[in-house]
């Protein structure tokens, strides 16, 4: 079972190249953002919990988002694999993930992370905010800021995938297919 850990900075283009694996290794996309208002939109007990923890302004607690993972996993056993998207974001979290994934007989097989420039990242976020909608995007106070929170607290995740050797970073930069083909070519040596 091929399962990725997509990692990269707010603007990377996570989401781009996710699809394209997706579509190439016919893989299943967890994205916890996703997992969250799936369970809470169809009233599951999870989600239940979940959305009584976001309505008082809290973070969904780590064995919460777990449980849905597991609920995921289990409803999809015939999928070639997944990719981990927004999950985990910290040690403990990748921790709990190994665990989960250890007890349903498989395991990360790589944390594939896209590199790019700061100034690249505000560049397309910007860029980006100017059709998505999205508040947060063209704001470059706010952007500069969701990149000064990855870096601080998110980034070091690399180190938990770098010591179990799983780690591959990839030059975000370039076109999206040279990015892709970057990506494939990790995936495809595993």
């Amino acid at each position: 079972m091929l399962n990725i850990v997509l990692f990269g900075p707010p603007g990377a283009g996570k989401g781009t190249q996710s699809n394209l694996l997706i579509d190439k290794y016919n893989l299943v996309h967890l994205s916890t953002g996703d997992i969250l208002r799936s369970e809470i939109t169809e009233g599951t007990k999870l989600g239940l919990q979940a959305k009584a923890i976001m309505d008082r302004g809290d973070l969904v607690s780590d064995d919460i988002v777990i449980g849905m993972i597991s609920s995921k996993l289990d409803n999809n056993h015939n999928a070639k694999g997944f990719i981990f998207d927004g999950f985990p974001r910290t040690s403990a979290q990748a921790k709990a993930l190994d665990l989960l994934l250890e007890k349903k007989g498989t395991s990360i097989s790589a944390m594939l992370s896209l590199k790019v420039e700061d100034s690249e990242l505000i560049k397309r976020l910007l860029e980006r905010g100017k059709n998505s909608g999205r508040e947060d995007d063209k704001n470059e106070n706010i952007i500069a800021n969701r990149i000064k929170e990855y870096n601080n607290k998110t980034a070091p995740l690399k180190k938990f995938y770098a010591n179990q050797k799983k780690l591959s970073e990839i030059n975000g930069h370039g076109s999206i297919k040279n990015i892709s083909h970057n990506l494939n070519t990790v995936i495809d040596s595993l």
